[in-house]
């Protein structure tokens, strides 16, 4: 049986993420009249509500995180009014919906064939990480090809850490400005399936107080889907390396996947043995 108090974190969450996505719409947005000068932006709870078809205070207290039944056609009902793609239309139903827990992936959940996979890419880049993007195993290409990413010690190896926390990461990492709020936004969908797991709520504690930038992303509440990204680095030795990065996902072992670093272009593939240690 879910207790109330593992179910608490869940509705906080909830809150947070349907008062973000109200404020981010303007009544001409969902076609209302222009409103007077508003003290917060955005939607007010009734505008939600009214639009939605649902009751003031049922909305308000669902928004508020109360303790109360949500049937699946309302949702969808305050989802569109919301205007939530997908990743955001999943995210919402999972918190409302109190979904139980599930562990998130740890090395023990790779079996040997996984990690046959992982190092038979080389020489492409490629490495296993969680839904928190810590990194659990490299292949040697993923290993050099990063070997000099941090001017500080490495103190978790978490892809997202790595970045957020290097401080030239904006130097090495060309696209930063558009893939770490991608890669946060990923990171809050992930969370939906772990709110009130204490190494998650920790972990977070602590990137929140390290990273203001984490914070202030983190604070938005985006979600959004894996999907292939285009992803350019400056190594010091190979010059600009351009690549496609997608995840292979396992049935079984949820949780986990292997971020594969294809090079996108002849240059890219002739310059990635220059990240090799030389003999």
């Amino acid at each position: 049986m879910t207790t109330d108090a593992a179910i608490r974190p869940r509705r906080a969450e909830l809150a947070g993420f349907l008062k973000a996505r109200r404020e981010r719409l303007s009544p001409e947005e969902v076609g209302l009249p222009p409103a007077p000068r508003r003290r917060t932006p955005g939607l007010r709870r009734e505008e939600v509500a009214v639009l939605a078809g649902v009751g003031v205070t049922w909305y308000t207290w669902l928004e508020q995180g109360r303790p109360i039944n949500a049937s699946g056609q309302v949702l969808d009902a305050v989802a569109r009014t919301l205007r939530l793609d997908r990743a955001e239309r999943e995210h919402l139903y999972r918190l409302a919906e109190a979904t139980p827990l599930r562990a998130w992936g740890t090395t023990s959940g790779a079996s040997d064939a996984i990690r046959a996979v992982l190092h038979g890419l080389d020489p492409m880049p490629a490495t296993l990480i969680n839904g928190r993007f810590d990194i659990l195993e490299s292949n040697a290409a993923h290993v050099a090809l990063f070997a000099e990413w941090h001017t500080l010690p490495c103190v978790h190896k978490n892809l997202l850490w790595c970045c957020v926390t290097e401080p030239r990461a904006r130097e090495w990492f060309v696209d930063y400005e558009r893939e770490i709020p991608h890669l946060v936004a990923r990171l809050r969908s992930a969370y939906g399936r772990h709110v009130g797991d204490p190494t998650w709520e920790e972990d977070l504690r602590r990137l929140q107080e390290i990273s203001p930038e984490f914070a202030e992303l983190w604070s938005r509440h985006e979600v959004a889907e894996p999907r292939d990204r285009v992803l350019r680095f400056r190594h010091k030795v190979a010059g600009d390396l351009t690549f496609d990065r997608t995840e292979l996902t396992f049935p079984t072992a949820p949780g986990l996947s292997i971020a594969v670093y294809a090079p996108r272009d002849d240059p890219t593939r002739d310059h990635l043995r220059l990240t090799r240690p030389t003999a």
